[in-house]
């Protein structure tokens, strides 16, 4: 019988799919020198639960600084007398934007819902990385962390939300230092999402990298 060779393209194209079906990326870890060279953007507002995840939501202000040496947007924020840096990488900061217009999209269209449990990851989860630190004299924790992107109902209110999930700080000298960051829910209002969605586009950091210079 007189194979077509046509045929076995087709069969390998197909098992080499099987393969790969399924198969997880593994996300990239990323690391941010404190002492790096930074541009302040500016401040954004926040809203965060003081205490846990109950009571009303708080507003504050987050500053937001970007570390072009390594391409990593820092929002830095305080939550129960801990001072945080969130970095942002390119990627991190592109998916935030993709999920941003996909929430935005659903709230005009009316198909988000206050019942759907997996509302908080619902547009994906980014690496991330994070420094936290209780005082000044104390010592600075770091890891990467996973942040998820969604939504959620407060009051009956939706907010577009971002939750830094558990960062591991592992201490190569003494395991007594290890430390485990919290995970904290931070919410926005479409406006607040959209001005910090505005420091998250790279020509706007790029602009600021050629007036910094």
């Amino acid at each position: 019988m007189k194979i077509n060779p046509l045929n076995i393209l087709m069969i390998i194209i197909l098992l080499g799919s099987c393969a790969t079906s399924g198969t997880k990326v593994k996300p990239i870890d990323f690391s941010v020198d404190m002492d790096s060279p930074q541009i302040n953007i500016g401040e954004v507002e926040i809203q965060m639960h003081l205490f846990m995840e109950m009571g009303d939501l708080k507003k504050q202000t987050a500053d937001v600084i970007y570390f072009p040496d390594e391409d990593a947007v820092c929002v830095r924020f305080k939550k129960d007398y801990f001072t945080y840096s969130q970095f942002w990488n390119r990627t991190g900061r592109d998916i935030f934007l993709q999920a941003l217009q996909k929430y935005n999209e659903d709230y005009d269209e009316k198909i988000i819902n206050s019942r759907d449990r997996k509302s908080k990851q619902k547009y994906g989860v980014v690496r991330g990385y994070l420094n936290w630190q209780q005082f000044s004299y104390t010592m600075r924790a770091r890891g990467n962390m996973d942040i998820e992107l969604g939504y959620s109902f407060k009051n009956r209110t939706p907010y577009f939300t971002i939750t830094q999930l558990e960062a591991e700080h592992i201490d190569v000298i003494s395991k007594d230092n290890n430390k485990l960051s919290i995970a904290i829910p931070i919410y926005f209002t479409r406006a607040q999402s959209a001005e910090l969605a505005a420091m998250f586009e790279q020509d706007f950091l790029d602009e600021l990298v050629k007036e910094d210079s």
